[in-house]
C-alpha cells in the first residue's frame, strides 16, 4: 500500500525530493505556457483543421447564444489575472528559496499540471465545435479539482487561489457554459430550466463561504456569474436570467467580504467548536501569504 502512494502523483505528501520537485518544475512551466498560449492564440485565431463549424472561442459564444452567454470581455479579464497569479503567485512558490513554501506548491503541482492539460484539450475542442467532448473534459477537470481543494484547502492564499480556487470556479461555469451550447439550448422551456439552474452558483458558492470560509471561491464565482449577467443583459434586456445572475453576484460578492475583511484584519472566525478535537482550531486557508 506504500508502495503504491509513492507511485501516486496525486497522493498527499510531508515532504517532496529534488527529484520530485525538479520534475514539478519542469511540467508546471511547460504545461502552464501550454495552457496559456492556447487560450490566447484562439481568442483571436480559428483553428484552421477539423470540421466546418470552427471558430475562435469568443465566437463560439456567440454563435451558440444560450442562457449562460457569457461577456468575454469580463471573461478575458479573469482570464488574464488567474494566468498572471498563476506566474507570481503559485509558480513563484514553486522556485522560492524556502523549503516550505517549495513543498506548498509541490503538493499541488500533479493536480494543477492536469488542470493545464485538461483545460488546453478543452479549448481545442470547444474552437472545433466538439462540444460534447469539450464537456467530457470539464467533467475530468472539474473532479481533479474538486479532489485538490478537498485534499489541499489550507495552503497560502497565493497558492490556493490561483491554482485551486480560480480554475475551479471557472471550470464549473464552463460546464453550464458549454453543456448550454453543447445540447442547443435556446427554447422558452431551455431557458425555464437556466433559470433554475442558475442557482447552483449560488448554492456552490455558498457551500464554499460556509464550509470552508473560502471567500476566494466566492469571489471567483461572483465574477463569472458577473459576466453571465452582462452577456445576458446584452443579449436578451427582457428576460429573469440577468436578474438573477446580478442577484446571485451580489449575494456571493458581499458574503466573500463577510468572511475576508475579518480574515484580512485578523479576527478569523473559528470553523469548529474548541472541543471538537484536536483539529479543530485548525480552520481552512489560515495562511494568507
Amino acid at each position: 500500500m506504500e508502495r503504491l502512494k509513492q507511485m501516486n502523483p496525486f497522493a498527499k505528501r510531508d515532504a517532496h525530493g529534488p527529484n520530485s520537485v525538479l520534475t514539478y518544475k519542469v511540467l508546471t512551466i511547460l504545461s502552464w505556457l501550454l495552457s496559456v498560449v492556447v487560450s490566447f492564440y484562439y481568442s483571436y485565431e480559428r483553428p484552421h483543421d477539423g470540421p466546418r463549424h470552427r471558430s475562435r472561442i469568443w465566437d463560439q459564444n456567440s454563435l451558440h447564444p444560450t442562457a449562460f452567454t457569457m461577456n468575454h470581455v469580463i471573461v478575458s479579464l479573469y482570464w488574464i489575472v488567474l494566468f498572471l497569479l498563476q506566474l507570481l503567485g503559485y509558480i513563484s512558490h514553486l522556485f522560492s528559496a524556502d523549503a516550505a513554501k517549495v513543498n506548498a506548491a509541490s503538493s499541488v503541482g500533479s493536480h494543477f499540471v492536469l488542470n493545464n492539460l485538461l483545460h488546453f484539450a478543452f479549448v481545442m475542442l470547444f474552437v472545433r465545435s466538439f462540444f460534447w467532448w469539450a464537456e467530457v473534459m470539464l467533467v475530468l477537470n472539474f473532479i481533479n479539482l474538486t479532489a485538490l481543494h478537498w485534499h489541499h484547502n489550507s495552503y497560502a492564499r497565493l497558492i490556493h487561489l490561483p491554482a485551486v480556487a480560480g480554475p475551479l470556479a471557472w471550470t464549473f461555469v464552463a460546464l453550464f457554459w458549454n453543456g448550454a451550447i453543447m445540447v442547443n439550448s435556446h427554447t422558452v422551456v431551455a431557458r425555464i430550466f437556466a433559470n433554475i439552474m442558475i442557482w447552483a452558483f449560488l448554492l456552490y458558492g455558498g457551500f464554499f463561504l460556509v464550509a470552508y470560509k473560502d471567500y476566494s471561491m466566492g469571489l471567483c464565482l461572483s465574477v463569472l456569474v458577473a459576466a453571465i449577467g452582462v452577456g445576458q443583459f446584452v443579449n436578451k434586456l427582457v428576460a429573469l436570467q440577468w436578474i438573477f445572475a446580478f442577484t446571485i453576484m451580489a449575494v456571493l460578492f458581499l458574503g466573500s467580504l463577510a468572511i475576508a475583511v475579518p480574515m484580512w484584519m485578523g479576527k478569523e472566525v473559528k470553523f469548529r467548536r474548541s472541543g471538537a478535537g484536536p483539529d479543530a482550531e485548525r480552520a481552512p486557508l489560515l495562511a494568507e501569504n
